[in-house]
């Protein structure tokens, strides 16, 4: 029998404030454990949360990049359950009165859009972190530094069907938070988590299966990865005629599989209700519309423009600005030498290929936009070819110098003078009598035969446009 998946994705972005939610601490990452608290993120009895302005400032904002309907009313609800790391015994989240509602995402995979659906965009807190590291004979310890840190869930509609469309949806959804500046989009530190759902179904069935949720999925290839697995696992527990339980599992990167963490809750069992040291979130209708006029050009809008103005490929227009940091270092680029072709072509292949090797993002380039642009600029004024130009380009990977010192350094610098390129041309012409005169009889290939033979003698420095003009001319 066929089965189809279905995905649906929930994402946590944090929001790029520099305090918490509901009090005055700071959000700096890397603080010393708990040294960014106080009572109302420690859950103390008595204090009382405020809520901040510029954490539903950029949650409104980034509700309107998707295209969300934003709620002039939403409420403050209390998600009762118990772990070490909450030390209040509830996190502040929406839940009856969410402030998005109804947006979507566009997405592309290989070559096709499809329209993905948002339910849902609230608004919560962040709870802490466990340390399992058994210093000083404990198990766990806790660190509260990001208990109250704020939050946007995005909880989309099961309309995804393969590991790649949810891998675009969160590729997309990253892009934006980094082009609004509502958050960085960081994976790696935990500024921006997934929690994937998944069931499957015979092909052709409207009715959904039994979902599984993997939690706390902390990279793109990750979420793909467990997707990938959790498909094949569930067809085959179908194939054996067993049942699929609704549970919460867990993706082990080292081995890439799932394995079950607990059985799946419901909403029911959180007893959410109002948070009753909160009023209703009231959003006038005026302060949207001005957030939306200040809404930056978002990725789809980057990418026409980089078509329009840069004469570059679709599909090139598109990688570049799937992220801000890239499409940011191609302008700059384009900004120091005016070759947006050429420049797209170097990022496209030796940038990202040497990326994607340190598995590294383009704010960790040792290249600059400026040093690319100026190798770019050396290869147009003939000062070295696109042969040369590679192993430079490698050398500036590697010791982040600039490409005139390498080239100084290692003497790379293209001969241009017609004289003496003839000058060699005619002395291996001499040296080879006998391909000379196979060439003349009508044995072509051997053409490339004299342009090695030139090549070699220059040690690679001949200008190779004039190289074969030469030789044509001689030969």
């Amino acid at each position: 029998m066929q089965y189809e998946a279905v995905i649906g994705l929930e994402v946590h972005a944090q929001l790029l404030t520099q305090s918490k939610i509901f009090c005055a601490c700071s959000t700096k990452f890397g603080s010393t454990p708990n040294q960014n608290t106080c009572p109302v993120c420690l859950g103390l009895p008595g204090a009382l949360p405020v809520l901040n302005k510029k954490a539903v400032e950029y949650a409104i904002t980034l509700g309107l990049a998707l295209n969300c309907d934003i709620q002039n009313k939403s409420i403050w609800d209390r998600k009762n359950y118990f772990y070490p790391d909450l030390p209040k015994g509830y996190q502040i989240s929406q839940f009856t009165r969410p402030l998005c509602l109804n947006g979507f995402l566009n997405i592309e995979v290989d070559g096709s859009s499809k329209k993905l659906g948002i339910t849902r965009i609230h608004m919560e807190e962040d709870a802490g972190k466990l340390i399992h590291d058994g210093v000083g004979g404990m198990s766990s310890l806790v660190d509260l530094n990001r208990a109250g840190v704020p939050l946007c869930e995005i909880v989309s509609e099961p309309d995804m069907r393969t590991p790649e469309e949810a891998g675009a949806f969160l590729r997309g959804l990253r892009a934006i938070i980094q082009y609004t500046g509502v958050g960085d989009g960081n994976m790696e530190e935990g500024s921006l988590r997934c929690d994937a759902n998944i069931s499957i179904r015979p092909s052709g069935q409207t009715s959904l299966g039994t979902k599984v949720e993997i939690k706390n999925l902390n990279s793109i290839k990750f979420v793909e990865k467990a997707l990938y697995y959790e498909i094949e696992r569930q067809k085959a527990l179908m194939a054996d005629g067993r049942s699929i339980i609704q549970e919460t599992r867990l993706f082990d990167s080292s081995s890439g599989i799932t394995q079950s963490m607990r059985i799946k809750e419901d909403s029911h069992d959180y007893r959410y209700f109002p948070d009753p040291d909160l009023v209703p979130l009231v959003v006038d209708t005026h302060w949207v519309e001005d957030l939306r006029k200040k809404i930056p050009e978002l990725p789809a809008q980057r990418a026409t423009r980089f078509i329009k103005e840069y004469k570059i490929p679709d599909d090139a227009a598109l990688v570049l600005t799937s992220e801000k940091p890239l499409a940011d270092y191609f302008e700059k680029a384009v900004t120091a030498y005016n070759n947006p072709q050429k420049i797209a072509n170097w990022i496209m292949t030796d940038i990202l290929r040497e990326l994607k090797n340190s598995d590294q993002g383009v704010a960790y380039c040792p290249v600059t936009p400026e040093n690319l642009a100026r190798l770019t600029a050396l290869i147009d004024q003939a000062t070295i070819s696109g042969k040369m130009a590679k192993a430079v380009f490698k050398e500036m990977y590697e010791t982040k110098k600039d490409p005139d010192t390498i080239i100084k350094e290692k003497g790379l610098v293209q001969v241009t003078d017609s004289c003496v390129i003839e000058k060699i041309v005619d002395d291996i012409i001499a040296q080879n009598p006998g391909e000379h005169e196979q060439y003349k009889n009508g044995k072509s290939k051997l053409f490339g035969f004299f342009v090695g033979e030139v090549m070699k003698a220059m040690r690679g420095k001949g200008n190779p446009a004039i190289v074969n003009e030469t030789l044509k001319r001689k030969l």
